[in-house]
Parts: C-alpha cells; structure tokens; sequence
C-alpha cells in the first residue's frame, strides 16, 4: 500500500499539466448544450415550453446559467429532478460557491471539501479526497457533476476527446495550432472551423498554462 502511494504520488509529478481523465464519469445524464429536444422532451418535469427556453439559452458555459434558466418555470426539488438526467459539468478548480451549489444533493460542508482540495489534476484525485467524507457511491454520483480542464497546450488526443461533443476532425485543429500563446488565438483559429457559440463552449473546458 505505502509503495503503491509513493508510485502514485511520483506519477502525478511527472504529469504536472496534463490530465489523465479530465471528466467524470456521467452515466446517462445529458448535456443540456448537445441533447436533442426530442429526447429533452421525455425528461422529467420539462415541458415543450421549457425543452424551448432550454435549446434558446444554448450555449450553457456553466450550471448555473442552465439553473437561472429553469428557475424561471420550475422550484429547486423539480429542478434537481431535473439534474438527475440533464447537467452542465462544473469546472472543479473554478466554480464558484454558489455554482457548486447547484449540484443535486450538494451541502455547504461537501463544497467546502469540493474547494478545499484545489486544484485538482484528476478524477482520481477527487475521487480520492472526496471520498474520505462519503463512500464510493456517492463520489461516484458527484463525479458524473465535474471535470477538470484541460491544459491545452498539454493535452493528449485522448484527453481532447473526453470533452463533450468533441469530434476527431476538431481533435486535430486543436493540436494543429500548438503552441497557443494566448486565448485570443485558440479562439481565432477554431473560429475557422465553428461558430462564436462553439468556440465559448469548448473554451469552457480548456486551460492555457504558458511556460515561462
């Protein structure tokens, strides 16, 4: 056990910048930026109005953005009805307080673990710090909640992939202008490819960490 810590910890100086698994594990709960209506549409609690105010709000760059939108139709138990089967992923090492919050079944003191152990460089290590306040079926469950962003500088094509929505063309134009120097051209360059609401969202899941 102490030797399999010592590898682990030697492992996770080695990949300083690069992150292994970038988001959790999210089961069968949708995101609301990339869900069809139709499949909205048989969701609890959404009615075809609110399938509309949801596709109208598109892109959503963080859950509470989808939340101030459901507010507007729904009370807080629907809506966490609601985030069993339709989330935005919260960045881990960025959310607020206030956006963490919106997590179904979040409590003060779990958003204070979830910000306590920042910032994170896996899914393993929050399964890992996290779990040392509930058992492994609710880590499991929070994880389908959060990710990690990616360096993108840094990131290996399997880690690219693991961004939702994330096609193997658009792999490849990420990778193609390295090294970014700065957001300003990440967004130049992929706003060849796709449109202003595109280029936020997948921006929402990077990080640009430049060597000095």
């Amino acid at each position: 056990m102490k030797l399999r810590k010592i590898l682990s910890a030697v492992l996770c100086v080695v990949c300083v910048g690069t992150v292994l698994t970038q988001a959790g594990e999210r089961g069968e709960i949708l995101d609301p930026n990339l869900a069809e209506p139709s499949v909205l549409k048989g969701l609890p609690e959404l009615s075809e109005e609110i399938v509309d105010a949801i596709v109208a709000g598109r892109p959503y760059l963080s859950a509470k953005q989808l939340d101030s939108v459901l507010a507007n139709s729904l009370e807080r138990e629907q809506r966490e009805a609601v985030y069993a089967h339709l989330f935005r992923q919260i960045d881990l090492n960025n959310a607020s307080r206030e956006e963490i919050m919106v997590v179904p079944g979040m409590t003060s003191r779990m958003a204070h673990e979830f910000e306590e152990y920042r910032p994170y460089t896996s899914i393993e290590q929050f399964r890992r710090e996290i779990g040392k306040y509930v058992d492994e079926e609710e880590v499991a469950r929070l994880e389908q909640y959060v990710f990690i962003p990616l360096n993108l500088n840094t990131a290996s094509s399997e880690d690219l992939k693991t961004i939702p929505g994330m096609t193997d063309r658009m792999v490849h134009e990420f990778e193609e202008y390295r090294p970014y120097k700065s957001i300003e051209q990440f967004r130049r360059e992929i706003g060849k490819y796709v449109d202003e609401d595109e280029v936020a969202r997948l921006e929402s899941y990077i990080t640009l960490e430049l060597s000095h």
